[in-house]
């Protein structure tokens, strides 16, 4: 920096704040800085600066698993984001793991990140409690808990639930089943769209309709989903509509269903959630409810920024993105898109 500010003439103090994209510094001496920065390859050290500003200019973030296409484009957007205003990602996966998730999370404080974004697996708020003694900022994505005060950007997931399930039944189907997901707040939500939708229109779902993936709706999804799609055509009566956790999940049991030499969605009508890139090429396409992953991700990434530069406590906030059903062949018994 002493090397650049003589070059140029202009002090240290200058060539910092250009480093540091202060408002204060013209076009004229910015461009010719950031030149001599670039002839003379020159990279701040971010290790030292970070000592100096208490800041690491980083985000961390949590998901479950990395392979999941919903968690996948989140992380995208969110990145994007961030890269604008000079902060990067560091990703991490708890392979719905709750043990390994506490201990990424510690290891992400101890890398002193400016915030955490994360989409816990966790069945208690003790983890959070703990960041918050660290006074780092956090933002739960897709997964609340209840009682916890803290920052959110999801989805509403009773809506999803009640969304597809209303869709089934304006297709006709009177015994729509629900392969759910695990006891995290998504599944739960959910599980109650869909028994509300039911109850609406003067339904009650058959016990036997509503079979669980177990304990993760993200690991192997398509395997659990195949599973959960052969108890349900064992069961008595065979539903004729199928309203899945997540498209994963929908994929194992459209596959399951084809096998058995069923029709997709003459004898039973699908639809998911997630509106996976590859949805629309499937062999019968998947319909789904769009839960605007590059939104949630974007927004994600606007409420740790505000978070970081905020000089006193914040309120939490709860960012809820509306989802959008997108009907494709899986469920269109009928024969018209709404």
């Amino acid at each position: 920096m002493k090397d650049i500010a003589r070059d140029l003439g202009v002090s240290v103090v200058t060539v910092s704040k250009v480093l540091r994209n202060h408002s204060d510094i013209s076009l004229e001496t910015r461009r010719r800085v950031l030149k001599r920065m670039k002839e003379l390859n020159y990279r701040p050290n971010l290790a030292a600066r970070a000592l100096i500003t208490g800041r690491t200019h980083s985000v961390g973030l949590v998901v479950p698993d990395l392979l999941h296409p919903f968690f996948a484009q989140v992380a995208k957007a969110l990145s994007g984001a961030l890269r604008e205003h000079e902060y990067c990602l560091i990703i991490s996966s708890s392979e719905d793991d709750q043990a390994l998730e506490e201990r990424e999370i510690d290891q992400l404080l101890a890398r002193g990140v400016d915030a955490l974004v994360v989409a816990s697996t966790q069945w208690t708020v003790q983890s959070f409690r703990l960041i918050e003694e660290r006074d780092t900022p956090y933002v739960l994505v897709d997964r609340s808990f209840a009682g916890l005060a803290a920052n959110f950007v999801g989805n509403d997931d009773v809506a999803i639930g009640a969304l597809a399930t209303q869709h089934l039944l304006e297709q006709g189907c009177r015994r729509i089943a629900h392969i759910r997901g695990p006891d995290v707040s998504t599944a739960v939500g959910r599980l109650e769209g869909y028994r509300s939708a039911l109850m609406r229109a003067g339904l009650v779902p058959h016990p036997s309709h509503i079979v669980s993936v177990g304990v993760s709706g993200d690991d192997r999804g398509d395997a659990r989903g195949y599973d959960a799609a052969n108890k349900l055509q064992a069961a008595d009566p065979i539903p004729d509509g199928i309203f899945c956790y997540n498209d994963p999940v929908a994929l194992g049991a459209m596959r399951a269903i084809l096998e058995r030499g069923l029709r997709i969605p003459e004898d039973i009508a699908i639809v998911g959630c997630g509106n996976v890139s590859y949805a629309g090429a499937l062999r019968v396409p998947l319909s789904s409810v769009d839960q605007n992953s590059e939104a949630i991700g974007e927004r994600a990434a606007k409420l740790a920024l505000s978070l970081i530069g905020a000089d006193r406590p914040q309120r939490p906030q709860s960012v809820v993105v509306p989802p959008k059903l997108v009907v494709r062949d899986s469920s269109l018994r009928l024969g018209k898109r709404p």
